[in-house]
């Protein structure tokens, strides 16, 4: 833990404005949060490449460099930040692509208080903030030669649009066929190494001396392109997945018994007998794991191939009703250049201003909070967007109209 230069202590009150309503002065923002202010931003004044986070411990009379988890914005001309439910800072920031300008910097989170204990150091972590919401991702495990690859083959082909695959991490050379970002994303060992350790994985393992991994992001693609993430992998990686923050539906593929998943095996013919015999030995670990370690939700028995399938159909809320869970939007947030931000109870008001005038023109979008949900280290979802007519915000902010 390191300490800011000395300076900036002396002058703190002149240099920012709390509350809502910040103006950046040199990129920075302060926020004041109990005994500590979160100063962020930068104190350059060119338009950043990446913001920076800097705790002033008033109880101490300290500057504090904490550890910040997670990928923040990258390159804008300025920000607005509004403190939420005391343990997280909204910022938006200014002059960002409209996928991109909305962000969470988590002060006092469950997921902040775990990594701060863990790490005996300060610690704050940035989340993307995300309108609308998702469907939880789907575990699939079950052991080999039981179906569960036809069972999620048969959900791609029923519904293509509906679900997708997370593109697994490895540290192996890629293949001649294989593409990077399609096949699996390449990366060098002592990359995903430091990932792993800062917890972008959900799960992870070593195969003949390389690294193979799921990373949160990964994950979280998917559902951003507004399709429902399935993850086919083994015991033991679900049991990785089921102790991570991930918010999923875990269910197991049991056979009707291992003398028949062994037949089964058999009629593959794609394994020579010691394959067949060191499978069922970590089919029937995996089976009794699968039934009594808690880490699934559901079992299914695939005795028969079409009844389990319509089993997994109706555990996913397939079965000829149609889901209510919010997809999120595949569009962006169109907000002003340059902007003030104000917050009412779970709403917050963003005015474009006419530049050099500091006058509000006549459109304003509205930002609600209320339905927040997840937060680092993956998205922050829920959040829903309206354009409001120019009345006053303080009068219930009246003529809300929802942006599709």
């Amino acid at each position: 833990m390191g300490e800011a230069p000395v300076f900036y202590v002396e002058n703190l009150k002149d240099r920012f404005s709390n509350g809502f309503n910040l103006r950046f002065k040199g990129f920075e923002t302060s926020i004041d949060v109990g005994d500590k202010t979160f100063v962020i931003g930068s104190n350059n004044n060119d338009s950043i490449s990446s913001i920076e986070v800097q705790i002033y411990d008033k109880s101490r009379g300290k500057w504090v460099i904490p550890t910040v988890l997670g990928t923040g914005p990258k390159r804008y001309e300025g920000h607005s930040a509004i403190l939420l439910n005391e343990d997280r800072i909204m910022v938006i920031t200014w002059g960002s692509t409209p996928d991109d300008c909305i962000w969470f910097l988590e002060v006092d989170t469950e997921y902040v208080k775990q990594q701060k204990k863990a790490s005996g150091t300060e610690v704050v972590a940035w989340s993307k903030g995300v309108r609308g919401d998702a469907e939880k991702p789907v575990v699939i495990s079950g052991p080999s030669g039981v179906g569960k690859g036809t069972l999620i083959n048969m959900l791609m082909k029923e519904f293509p649009t509906m679900f997708g695959f997370s593109v697994s991490h490895t540290t192996r050379a890629p293949r001649s066929i294989e593409k990077n970002g399609v096949h699996y994303h390449f990366t060098e060992r002592s990359i995903m190494e430091k990932d792993i350790k800062d917890g972008k994985f959900l799960e992870f393992a070593s195969v003949h001396g390389n690294l193979y991994g799921t990373s949160i992001e990964a994950v979280e693609a998917v559902a951003d392109s507004g399709k429902r993430c399935i993850l086919d992998i083994d015991v033991q990686g679900a049991k990785s997945v089921r102790a991570s923050s991930l918010d999923a539906v875990f269910i197991f593929i049991s056979p009707p018994s291992v003398a028949k998943l062994e037949e089964r095996l058999h009629l593959r013919g794609t394994e020579t007998e010691e394959q067949i015999q060191k499978r069922l030995r970590n089919a029937k670990a995996e089976i009794e794991q699968g039934k009594s370690s808690g880490i699934f939700d559901h079992i299914l028995c695939n005795d028969h191939l079409e009844k389990c399938y319509d089993d997994l159909k109706k555990l996913l809320g397939l079965d000829g009703t149609t889901s209510t869970n919010p997809k999120p939007s595949s569009k962006g947030i169109n907000l002003p250049s340059k902007h003030a931000a104000s917050k009412i109870n779970n709403k917050i008001l963003v005015k474009s201003e006419t530049p050099g005038s500091g006058n509000p023109s006549k459109n304003s979008i509205v930002l609600d909070v209320s339905l927040l949900k997840g937060g680092a280290p993956s998205r922050t979802r829920g959040l829903n967007v309206y354009s409001v007519d120019p009345n006053p915000f303080s009068d219930s902010l009246n003529g809300i109209h929802k942006l599709s």
